[in-house]
């Protein structure tokens, strides 16, 4: 952990900066003007900087001190509010789950309600990342992870395994003259913009065009060189989601992050042929302090994987 300066010269500023005045900071604080003026002056050695313009009066906060003072007046501001809510019986620490960022916002988000109805108890603060968080070290209470495999070191459990389609907006399907047709041609989806996304995981394994042209026993040739002009490229897969609802084109998505809009007609699987994809696994350290929390969340993803929106488990 990176050292801080003393709290008492911080405590300081951030009151001298409030009230511009050394003598209400010292009133504040208990101490004398002198002491304030110290504990300031050490501050600014360690940040070497100037922090206050002491002259010509009123007091004014320099460049680095406007920089620094609403840090600090933050910072304080959480350690009072946190403070507070130790000291309150019956306030329960919400129930941190980190999942990636599409699942997130696609599967996880709208079945929350159920979550909240069944266990009010228990608050939840969900964190759609693509960054693989630490349970170990505390940055979350419960993750869901996709890989191939379950996660090491953790108590985990495989909830569903997704497979990749070609997936369509109905827009696109009437705009390419299959109105009223379920599903495009392989021949179609070589002149039809293709969407691509980037994995964060860089996996080699995952589906991707090529794999899905190979496997439908097509070889692009010289449509490849023409689709390259046309096709999209995005880092984030929810983005590229929103271009195919959008009927920008097709996209390889997973049929458990986009169930939702499948099942709405949202989207429509654009041809029957999938590639094998991933699982997601609900998972925890080991002697979590809350323990009775983090394995009701997990029982309940459980229960909940492949139940449509707004039903409930059988």
């Amino acid at each position: 952990m990176q050292k801080l300066p003393p709290l008492r010269a911080l405590q300081a500023f951030e009151a001298v900066a409030r009230h511009r005045s050394f003598k209400a900071a010292a009133a504040e604080l208990n101490v004398t003007p002198t002491a304030i003026s110290h504990q300031i002056r050490m501050l600014e050695q360690i940040c070497g900087k100037a922090l206050l313009q002491r002259r010509p009066r009123p007091l004014r906060l320099t460049v680095a001190g406007e920089r620094l003072y609403p840090a600090l007046r933050s910072g304080f501001a959480l350690f009072a509010e946190a403070v507070a809510t130790v000291g309150q019986p019956g306030v329960a620490r919400p129930l941190r789950v980190t999942s990636p960022n599409a699942f997130a916002s696609r599967w996880l988000v709208p079945r929350l309600p159920a979550w909240q109805g069944l266990h009010p108890e228990w608050p939840l603060e969900s964190s759609g990342t693509d960054r693989v968080l630490d349970l170990a070290a505390g940055e979350a209470d419960v993750a869901i992870r996709y890989a191939r495999c379950a996660p090491k070191g953790l108590v985990s459990a495989e909830f569903a395994r997704d497979t990749f389609f070609a997936v369509a907006s109905p827009v696109l399907l009437a705009r390419a003259g299959r109105e009223g047709q379920a599903t495009f041609d392989i021949g179609d989806l070589t002149h039809i913009p293709l969407i691509h996304y980037e994995w964060s995981s860089g996996d080699p394994h995952a589906p991707t065009w090529a794999q899905w042209f190979a496997a439908a026993g097509l070889v692009a040739g010289d449509s490849s060189a023409r689709r390259a002009r046309h096709d999209l490229s995005f880092r984030e897969e929810l983005h590229a989601i929103d271009a195919v609802v959008a009927g920008q084109g097709v996209a390889l998505c997973s049929n458990v992050v986009v169930d939702g809009l499948l099942r709405s007609g949202a989207l429509c699987k654009a041809h029957a042929l999938g590639l094998p994809g991933f699982g997601f696994y609900v998972a925890h350290a080991a002697g979590h302090p809350d323990l009775a929390a983090v394995e009701s969340f997990a029982g309940w993803l459980l229960s909940t994987a492949g139940t449509p929106v707004g039903e409930h488990p059988a």
